[in-house]
């Protein structure tokens, strides 16, 4: 991948299902634009000092792993392993399936549907992620990069055209400042307003884990990093004060009422289709990040010999780490099936931001020092961001944190088991 693939990783996670939902529940709570911009921005300048962390990682260590390479060289194999452990068998099939049931209604709503939607339909985009990463890496890749690069495109048609057909007024978001009637109280609207933000960033870091497909990592990881997260940051401001501009905060009712009601205001009766179009496309694009990027770590693992080797093998013919991304497929449609990626995720979110905290904590333990203009400003500017978030869940629902660092301290028997399991030689994944 070049810069644009590279770029397309940053950012497909993060503008996925919840630029649609999360502005609308920020606003109502928040009850102020200028809180809400304030929320954006600050969240955007945190993520913006991990992303130049990340960036130093990934040209220090310009192979395959990500997070797992990070903390196996700072910290040792347990902690990357129990990391490796935790995204393979909760958090990346996690979201991979948050993601495809929260595509399914849209499916629907694009076919002129409404109802309960069934199982296959979220099933089926897993499967079909999964075929398409398992045979064929270029065409992942360039997939992947078309449908990230074409959303933010579509995004800001869809903002300009909000504003230049005269749908959205400035009208709608004045008083800049007051806080509308109705609001939550000010520290409870800004911490959980701060927490949203932070999900709704999340997954910028996925492009460290294919660092080793990327030409020229000196110069494109830098850039990929800092431009995704600006780019994100930009696009999440002018899609929040589009849909102000077109739903006044007094109109909002729900997450899911928003959208249908942003879609008629903009498009009239074929509103909620055009919508439904835009956010599966989203969604599509975050996903083809997520599922191409994560079977790399249970690669770079089983390719140290931390893992069961069956899974740091390519296939003979498509040159893909075909039994990795069969393992991430299997483990996205088990959770599926279970209905229990919700509660899994609230379990592992608050460890998944202590991995990485600690990823861009080994800036501070490297052997050859980091010379920056930045550094150390961005790791502690980050560290304190991730220190304030894991407090805020923990004050709010301290059970599923403690449930979710049980979970990880169970990746120790795995790991034991899987070391007994000899390592046999791996290849590099072709460029």
């Amino acid at each position: 991948m070049g810069l644009a693939g590279a770029t397309a990783v940053v950012m497909g996670e993060a503008i996925a299902l919840g630029i649609f939902l999360t502005p609308a529940a920020m606003a109502r709570s928040l009850g102020s634009p200028v809180l809400l911009a304030s929320v954006w921005c600050g969240m955007g300048l945190v993520a913006l000092c991990g992303a130049l962390c990340y960036s130093e990682l990934s040209v220090r260590f310009p192979v395959i792993g990500g997070e797992y390479i990070y903390l196996r060289e700072g910290y040792g194999g347990r902690i990357a392993f129990l990391y490796g452990w935790m995204s393979a068998a909760v958090m990346d099939p996690g979201v991979a399936a948050a993601l495809a049931v929260g595509a399914t209604p849209y499916v629907l709503a694009l076919g002129g549907r409404t109802g309960t939607a069934p199982l296959w339909i979220p099933a089926l985009i897993l499967l079909a992620l999964g075929a398409l990463n398992y045979v064929g890496t270029s065409l992942s890749r360039n997939l992947m990069t078309t449908l990230n690069l074409l959303k933010i495109a579509v995004l800001v048609c869809m903002v300009a055209w909000a504003f230049l057909s005269g749908h959205a007024t400035i009208h709608n978001v004045l008083p800049l400042g007051g806080r509308r009637t109705g609001s939550d109280p000010i520290f409870a609207a800004v911490a959980g307003a701060t927490i949203s933000a932070f999900f709704s960033f999340g997954g910028w870091w996925e492009a460290g884990k294919v660092a080793g497909e990327i030409e020229n990592p000196r110069r494109n990881m830098p850039l990929a990093f800092v431009g995704g997260v600006l780019l994100v940051t930009a696009v999440y401001l002018l899609v929040s004060f589009a849909f102000l501009a077109v739903v006044p905060l007094e109109s909002i009712v729900s997450n899911t009422a928003f959208v249908a009601q942003f879609g008629e205001a903009l498009f009239g009766s074929t509103g909620s289709r055009i919508l439904s179009g835009c956010v599966l496309l989203c969604v599509a694009g975050g996903l083809m990040a997520l599922t191409m990027a994560a079977p790399r770590v249970y690669y770079a693992m089983a390719k140290d010999g931390a893992f069961f080797a069956r899974f740091g093998r390519l296939h003979p013919r498509f040159g893909t780490p075909a039994n990795a991304v069969l393992l991430q497929t299997v483990m996205a449609l088990l959770v599926l099936c279970l209905g229990a990626f919700d509660r899994i995720l609230s379990f592992v979110i608050f460890s998944a931001i202590c991995f990485l905290a600690l990823s861009v904590s080994t800036l501070f333990r490297v052997r050859e020092p980091v010379r920056h203009w930045w550094f150390p400003a961005a790791p502690i500017l980050f560290l304190l961001g991730c220190v304030v978030i894991d407090t805020m869940i923990l004050m709010h629902d301290p059970i599923p944190a403690l449930i979710g660092l049980a979970i990880v301290l169970c990746g120790d028997p795995v790991r034991r088991l899987a070391q007994r399991n000899a390592a046999q030689p791996v290849q590099q994944i072709p460029s």
